[in-house]
């Protein structure tokens, strides 16, 4: 599983125009929790009526907006919540003299903040036509650019996921956010000196201590919130660089793997205003001899799953060239075969920045050619010693870099194994 950083240059997609810091020291001290212990007071009043917080992916992409309506009752399901909206020229979505994106609620999760009856509602955003319907947001704003276009890209994934095909092979995904934690100047990462440097890698990855385990609190506190909302969380571990770590999301299934991403990471921008942290989930948060952050994704379809299945497959390059494979591990080989036909679609797909941290260093392979291999951290692809002793499983593509859209990646790798 992994993690994530970022270069200096990168720590934010709209750079200030001065050289003048990012936040005042008034600002610092007014951030996150401003008195916890007054706010316990208010939590548990009690009220009659629900709190729903919309929660959508704002203009850059990566940054994670909501709102909260007030409801006389909790619904059952995201249908039976109302249709939303928000001015789109305030986070880079829609011009200013047509602004409005519609929110149409897609997934419920409880509330870990508000807790009882209280949710959060993932939300897609629409943009309104003028016959009164609406289809999907997918195009540049016109104001305002800035990073990427924090498009409906769920819509384009469920169309995929819904594919007779797709749905028969069950395509199951476990991805591996990895995240750096910094103060809040965004320059430096919990553990390091201030205009300086830690010791170098090896002691922080996994690690427990005072001296090399950073943050702790942090992801512990992000693990509770998300098991609390129903989010599909299997792990979580400090990762190589000191103040980076890893959320493991799944296994999920189709979109459900999307909608798990987006709502974990709004939760974790969440907890850390509690803690007074910077989250980012760049792909190479430090310049120099640091690992970087990737969201490896890890994938299987039934077939894959399946042991003893009715099928063989002999590769004609790889690892595994000219031998005849059967069974699961046949499919799983089958289809890194097929990505790696695809190897220049994946890259262009999976994340801006990606190649600060795909150089071949630093556990990853070049991100100018497609490889793959047994337990090589290496490769572009690795497959699991256990996967290929036991004839199926899945395989994980270790290209991704940690600021990936979870619904373009994932849907692709469906659409290039299944469909192609």
């Amino acid at each position: 599983f992994f993690f994530f950083f970022f270069s200096p240059e990168l720590y934010s997609l709209c750079p200030p125009a001065s050289s003048a810091p990012l936040f005042s020291s008034t600002l610092e001290t007014m951030s996150g929790s401003l008195n916890p212990a007054v706010s316990a007071q208010f939590d548990d009043l009690p009220s009659s009526r629900i709190c729903a917080e919309y929660v959508w992916v704002g203009g850059t992409g990566l940054d994670y907006r909501s709102k909260t309506k007030v409801l006389d009752s909790k619904p059952a399901s995201p249908s039976d919540l109302p249709i939303w909206n928000y001015d789109g020229s305030s986070t880079g979505q829609a011009p200013g003299h047509d602004s409005e994106v519609l929110l149409k609620p897609a997934a419920i999760f409880k509330d870990p903040f508000r807790k009882g009856d209280n949710i959060l509602v993932l939300c897609e955003t629409l943009q309104p036509l003028g016959d009164g319907k609406s289809k999907p947001l997918d195009h540049l704003p016109t104001e305002g650019k800035c990073g990427l276009t924090g498009n409906n890209t769920r819509a384009l994934a469920q169309a995929i996921f819904e594919d007779p095909k797709v749905k028969a092979q069950k395509p199951w995904f476990g991805i591996e956010q990895e995240f750096g934690l910094f103060h809040s100047d965004k320059r430096t990462p919990l553990g390091w000196p201030k205009n300086g440097f830690p010791a170098p890698q090896g002691p922080y990855y996994c690690s427990a201590g005072v001296d090399c385990a950073y943050g702790r609190d942090v992801i512990d506190a992000h693990l509770k919130a998300c098991l609390y909302a129903g989010i599909k969380l299997s792990g979580i571990n400090a990762e190589v660089m000191p103040g980076q770590w890893e959320y493991q999301v799944g296994p999920c299934e189709g979109i459900e793997s999307g909608d798990h991403m987006v709502m974990a990471r709004y939760i974790m921008q969440r907890v850390c205003e509690k803690f007074n942290v910077y989250c980012t989930f760049q792909p190479k948060p430090m310049s120099g001899d640091w690992n970087g952050a990737g969201c490896h994704t890890n994938y299987s379809t039934l077939d894959m799953r399946t042991p003893n299945l009715d099928f063989s497959f002999t590769p004609t390059s790889g690892p595994y060239a000219g031998k005849e494979l059967k069974g699961g591990f046949a499919k799983i080989v089958e289809a890194v075969e097929k990505l790696g036909t695809k190897h220049d679609e994946h890259i262009s797909n999976y994340g801006p920045g990606n190649e600060l941290r795909l150089t071949g260093l630093h556990e990853t392979a070049d991100m100018k050619t497609f490889s793959y291999g047994v337990a090589n951290r290496g490769a572009s692809v690795r497959i699991g010693r256990e996967t290929e002793q036991q004839g199926y499983g899945y395989f994980e593509d270790r290209r991704p870099a940690s600021n990936i859209d979870p619904y373009v990646v994932t849907s692709l790798i469906a659409k290039n194994t299944i469909l192609a």
